[in-house]
């Protein structure tokens, strides 16, 4: 109890980063009531949290009014960059990947590159919600400075790097748009090799913000409409240069969330692309996330859990009337902000996910298998060839999750291809590069996908 107390008093000293910093024009999904009069009522514990905390001040008496309010408070503040703060008025008449602008970032993409790059451009288009509302996306292209000289037009990576944060200030389009000091996000360093290796070959590179505007960190159905959005704007964009290109799509832990979810989606929500995208890979993939929440619940995991359902809840507010007095004064706290870097350290605290909740065993009640069900990807069947790599000794995704996944894509006709690499989880990243590669090459050179099925 000393403990948590001296987190609520942290909480409730630091400087509130509130409603009138968020963009005026988002606006939140339609928000149903409760789904369910059955929840547990709130443990002891909770009971305890709510009665010593008192709720956020709100000047709307309406309910609903409050809910929308809690709602803009936790979103991520504005980066003060317009391109992605802005939300355009006439989003309803543009078509998904639809482009809004484009602005030449060059220069400071260039600070992050090991070998000279002909161009990078920060691309705006239209997407969809989670729950299939207009929504945008914005994604960064860069092409190497030596020119293409395969056959065929020059293929494209479509890279979706583990972002894993609350700020939108942390996505690689704000950080390869500004300077190298201008709200740095250290994580993302880690996983630039794999633009560098796919420069290197001769091929562009397309790198998505595929938590969407909202920042919903592992929200699967945004990840995976923004991944396929971008690649619709691109080929708008380029239409001389990108139009008859392959597109492959690959992503590492947060990242293969949307890696995978965009070959999952594909057929129904972008079916042109069938013939586009020639595979995705995916490496140390969240596939069940009911499994992988119930082993974060209250470990050294927690944080990121924790980090989840706040980034889950902004795009889906449903789970709003859950969140007991302490989640909303942390929620709409400066944590709101931070990036992936910090969010997992905040597990040492431990806390469960029944702390942050008013209904008892929370991970178990109608709310949360409602939301489980809505990120389950796992009744769709990939549109692309697969290729799946785990680390051997991981022990925050099981591997056993990603190994049904595969088995369960095979027996659906998919070329999928399953590989347990070297490591745990941080080290299966640079373990399983080398089989990766050769995947990725083999796909863009038009050969035919291998499988394990």
């Amino acid at each position: 109890m000393k403990a948590l107390l001296a987190i609520v008093v942290t909480v409730l000293v630091s400087p509130m980063i509130l409603l009138a910093e968020q963009p005026a024009t988002a606006q939140p999904p339609d928000t149903p009531p409760p789904v369910a009069p059955d929840n547990p009522g709130p443990s002891p514990l909770q009971q305890w949290i709510d009665n010593t905390i008192p709720p956020l001040p709100s000047a709307a008496q309406d309910p609903a009014a409050a809910q929308t309010a809690l709602w803009k408070g936790i979103l991520s503040p504005p980066t003060g960059d317009a391109a992605f703060d802005g939300w355009p008025g006439d989003l309803d008449t543009l078509q998904p990947g639809q482009i809004i602008e484009t602005r030449d970032v060059t220069a400071t993409t260039a600070l992050r590159m090991p070998t000279p790059i002909r161009q990078s451009q920060l691309l705006k288009f239209r997407s969809t919600s989670a729950s299939g509302t207009p929504s945008f996306g914005t994604a960064t292209l860069i092409t190497p400075a030596a020119a293409w000289t395969g056959p065929g037009p020059q293929p494209v990576e479509v890279i979706a790097l583990p972002i894993n944060a609350l700020g939108a200030h942390c996505t690689p389009g704000y950080q390869f748009s500004h300077g190298l000091l201008d709200n740095p996000s250290t994580d993302l360093v880690v996983f630039l090799p794999s633009i560098w290796w796919a420069l290197a070959q001769g091929h562009a590179v397309l790198v998505p913000d595929h938590e969407g505007p909202l920042m919903a960190y592992a929200e699967p159905n945004v990840a995976g409409h923004v991944m396929l959005d971008s690649i619709r704007a691109t080929r708008a964009l380029g239409s001389d240069q990108f139009g008859d290109s392959h597109f492959v799509m690959s992503g590492y832990s947060g990242g293969a969330i949307a890696s995978y979810a965009a070959a999952m989606l594909l057929r129904e929500y972008a079916p042109e692309l069938a013939d586009v995208v020639v595979g995705a890979a995916a490496g140390g993939v969240v596939t069940d996330n009911r499994d992988v929440a119930h082993r974060f619940n209250g470990n050294i995991s927690s944080g990121i859990l924790l980090s989840v359902a706040l980034a889950v809840a902004r795009e889906h507010p449903e789970m709003l009337p859950y969140m007991n007095h302490l989640a909303q004064w942390v929620g709409t706290s400066p944590l709101k902000d931070i990036c992936g870097d910090a969010d997992g350290p905040l597990g040492v605290v431990g806390f469960p996910m029944d702390v942050v909740a008013n209904v008892g065993d929370s991970l178990n009640t109608p709310i949360a298998n409602q939301m489980f069900d809505k990120l389950n990807l796992g009744d769709r069947t990939s549109a692309v060839p697969l290729y799946i790599y785990h680390g051997v000794w991981d022990p925050w995704i099981p591997l056993e999750d990603a190994q049904r996944t595969a088995r369960e894509q095979c027996s659906r006709g998919v070329p999928a291809v399953f590989r347990e690499v070297l490591g745990e989880h941080l080290t299966g990243y640079v373990t399983g590069s080398p089989g990766l590669d050769d995947w990725i090459l083999a796909r863009l050179r038009g050969e035919p996908a291998p499988t394990d099925c």
